[in-house]
């Protein structure tokens, strides 16, 4: 058995890994625990605002408690990244934790917030809502490679861009249970960073 500490930076990516990661990861001998990070666990407005220090020093401590650490937090609600990539984020966190070991801990960077998962097929959004607008979801899918590509403007992150189609939208409430519907096999499928994290989560059984 597999003792695996998630460190969430949401309410939203805690209820993901409660209802779609654990149940699959249970079947493969690794149990899983979400840990809001920092100020969520205090708020009930969410997370965000993650910083590299702030999750640096959360995995730190939290490699003492389980077997294995690994976050998910996203790219765009990030702190500080300044011109950094997603890839260069993750090294800067992995330089800043102290007596670093790759075979416990390994930082996971969603591109570029967890809503992009969800254009991975939008016909899940008929399960929320009968006259969901799939024509226009299905055109901002279609703009990029994959649903991780959805960029990170103040304007156009994949969250807006739900948010202005479907105004009752509420991410801690629907983004799990879409993402649920959806199911592990397509997001990662369309999702190749999900999908590399999800592997190596399946590989700690």
């Amino acid at each position: 058995m597999i003792r695996l500490a998630i460190s969430v930076e949401g309410q939203t990516e805690e209820e993901f890994v409660k209802e779609v990661l654990a149940d699959h990861l249970r079947s493969r001998d690794v149990f899983v625990t979400p840990v809001l990070l920092g100020r969520a666990r205090h708020s009930v407005k969410g997370g965000g605002n993650a910083t590299i220090d702030g999750l640096s020093r959360e995995l730190h401590s939290l490699q003492y408690s389980f077997d294995a650490v690994t976050s998910l937090v996203d790219f765009y609600g990030f702190k500080g990244k300044k011109e950094m990539s997603p890839d260069m984020l993750v090294q800067a966190i992995e330089n800043s934790i102290e007596q670093f070991d790759e075979r416990k801990i390994f930082p996971y960077v969603q591109v570029y917030e967890f809503e992009g998962l969800l254009f991975s097929d939008v016909n899940a959004f008929k399960s929320v809502w009968d006259k969901a607008p799939l024509i226009d979801l299905r055109k901002i899918r279609a703009k990029f490679g994959t649903p991780e590509e959805i960029n990170d403007s103040s304007e156009t992150a994949p969250g807006k861009r739900i948010l202005k189609l479907l105004p009752g939208y509420r991410k801690t409430l629907h983004g799990p249970s879409l993402a649920r519907e959806i199911g592990l096999d397509k997001l990662r499928n369309e999702c190749p960073g999900f999908c590399a994290w999800l592997g190596r989560l399946e590989s700690l059984g």
